[in-house]
């Protein structure tokens, strides 16, 4: 890892141990009389037939991340496919300064339980670390139905001023508590004056 991406490790909780990692059949036959675990093995689909594409190895599908700005369309960025990842570094797109907004995710996970998905982003303007975001997505089962996940983050307020505007690189990724980064990727954006 280079001294750049030091700033895409996650954070440490003191104490906290990552427990032994199962496989789907593990997780489906554990305690089985325990009725609080039944209930977070459903909250985690374990329960149900779990239906999607078998070819694809990625257990963590993210198919986009986008800008919730009330009252507008939102500004997505479609990752579903590397091709499309690979596109997003040399599309800017727009903020309009001083606006409130939220980030939003949807995403599939694919052959096996997921535990402690995190989202971080490091944010920086001229080579200067200006903002880094580390967001909990949670623990997530194979979904069992076509339907995506979608994790809202907290709401932010874009800076505003004439300090403010100008261009952003960013770094992103999702990492789990295993330590597996399932996708990272560069993109950038500007803050202006207005959204054109």
């Amino acid at each position: 890892m280079s001294d750049q991406d030091d700033d895409l490790v996650p954070s440490q909780t003191a104490g906290y141990k990552v427990g032994e990692k199962k496989t789907l059949d593990e997780y489906k036959n554990l305690d089985s009389n325990d009725e609080s675990l039944k209930k977070w093995k459903e909250s985690l689909g374990l329960n149900a037939a779990v239906t999607g594409p078998t070819d694809d190895p990625r257990r963590v599908v993210i198919l986009q991340i986008a800008l919730e700005v009330p009252g507008r369309d939102d500004v997505g960025l479609d990752l579903s496919t590397p091709e499309l990842l690979e596109n997003v570094k040399n599309k800017p797109f727009t903020i309009k300064e001083g606006v409130e907004y939220r980030m939003k995710v949807k995403f599939r996970i694919q052959h096996e339980v997921v535990s402690g998905l995190k989202y971080l982003q490091v944010v920086k303007r001229k080579g200067i670390r200006v903002d880094k975001t580390e967001e909990m997505i949670g623990s997530y089962g194979p979904n069992p139905t076509s339907e995506p996940y979608e994790k809202k983050f907290m709401t932010e307020e874009a800076p505003s001023g004439m300090l403010a505007r100008g261009h952003y690189d960013a770094k992103s990724k999702f990492i789990d508590d295993d330590g597996v980064t399932h996708i990272e990727w560069s993109w950038s954006f500007d803050i202006k004056k207005d959204w054109d």
